[in-house]
């Protein structure tokens, strides 16, 4: 199906924005905790001198990842090194407050926590796996005939935190699928199953910035059913509806994966297709009136033949700008429909040129 690209499950720049914001919240909240720690317990000087530099230097790093653009564009390496990072300071912090037996040993539930929320499944597993080591690390070696102790009582101290990485992948996962069906259903005309109006704008404008950008070619191109009123009066509403979607179905069958087509109107259909001249994308509409007019509707008395008209406009051969596009595409849509419909118009900057195709 077309359009798959919108309904893409994974983390938007957006999305990765908004959680890269809130790692640098737990950061400093980590930061603040080591050093609510130095004020209430009062660690001997060796140790404040260690937690003091230790801190110092996570500062830096957060620093140096949020307010000094080192990494302009958000992604998931981004977040995958500041918990990587954490961790390494969380470790670091334990081995001055009193290792396993620290009062600061729950920080790593944040590192769990954020991973489990941005990262997944495979990276939350992933991270358990290295805090499982950095455990080992502070607990020390065991002795060879305590050995069932041992991981008895480090499997102990890491339940709870495997318990709170399954329960967090857990919900966040189920969070996300439950937005994506919910983006899927606001972006999406029930009846046909295609993109409606506003997510196909929002695609558009996008898509135009970046031809302006780049000086790439697009193509709008409208269609408009010649034959929905009639099958409507006719055969009744529950033919009609089945006729668009036939429609559709013409339509996509002539696409390339790039190519955005979305419901504009009652029985209009416009279509955005990136990188494509007014020559190429002529050439298309002729295929998809053809296809249209080859196709048959099963009715409950007769089969019925439809037929479409269809108009376009290109950039930057026809206008500079996507509303003025659209605005020549939807001029050159009414000359075919004028001029006895079942025909694709071509917009020019000052004319039209009208074809059977």
């Amino acid at each position: 199906m077309k359009n798959s690209l919108i309904f893409d499950p994974t983390l938007s720049e957006e999305e990765l924005r908004g959680f890269s914001r809130t790692v640098a919240e737990i950061e400093w909240l980590t930061v603040i905790l080591v050093l609510l720690y130095q004020v209430v317990f009062s660690p001997g000087p060796e140790a404040s001198a260690a937690l003091a530099l230790g801190t110092l230097v996570f500062g830096g790093f957060v620093l140096s990842f949020h307010y000094l653009n080192f990494y302009r564009k958000e992604s998931n390496w981004k977040i995958a090194i500041e918990t990587w990072v954490m961790i390494g300071f969380i470790t670091y912090v334990l081995t001055y407050t009193g290792g396993l037996e620290s009062p600061l040993v729950n920080l790593y539930l944040l590192v769990v926590i954020t991973t489990a929320l941005t990262l997944g499944k495979a990276a939350t597993l992933l991270q358990m796996a290295l805090i499982a080591a950095c455990y080992i690390w502070l607990a020390g070696p065991g002795d060879a005939q305590s050995l069932p102790m041992y991981v008895a009582g480090l499997a102990a101290q890491l339940a709870p935190m495997i318990l709170v990485a399954y329960i967090t992948t857990m919900l966040s996962s189920d969070i996300r699928r439950a937005l994506i069906h919910i983006k899927a259903l606001s972006e999406t005309d029930e009846l046909t199953g295609v993109l409606n109006l506003r997510a196909f704008t929002a695609i558009a404008e996008r898509l135009s910035r970046q031809s302006s950008r780049y000086n790439h070619p697009y193509t709008i191109v409208m269609i408009d059913s010649d034959s929905l009123k009639i099958v409507n009066d006719r055969y009744g509403h529950p033919a009609g509806n089945r006729l668009l979607q036939m429609l559709v179905q013409c339509i996509q069958a002539q696409l390339r994966e790039t190519d955005i087509v979305a419901r504009y109107g009652g029985d209009e259909f416009v279509l955005l297709l990136p990188e494509t001249t007014s020559i190429g994308a002529e050439k298309l509409a002729v295929r998809i009136r053809q296809r249209v007019e080859a196709a048959v509707l099963a009715t409950r008395d007769d089969p019925v033949s439809s037929t479409v008209s269809i108009g376009l406009a290109s950039y930057p051969e026809h206008a500079s700008d996507l509303d003025t596009v659209m605005e020549r595409a939807d001029q050159a849509l009414y000359t075919s429909k004028t001029a006895g419909k079942n025909r694709v118009t071509v917009a020019t900057a000052r004319a039209f040129v009208a074809a059977a195709g």
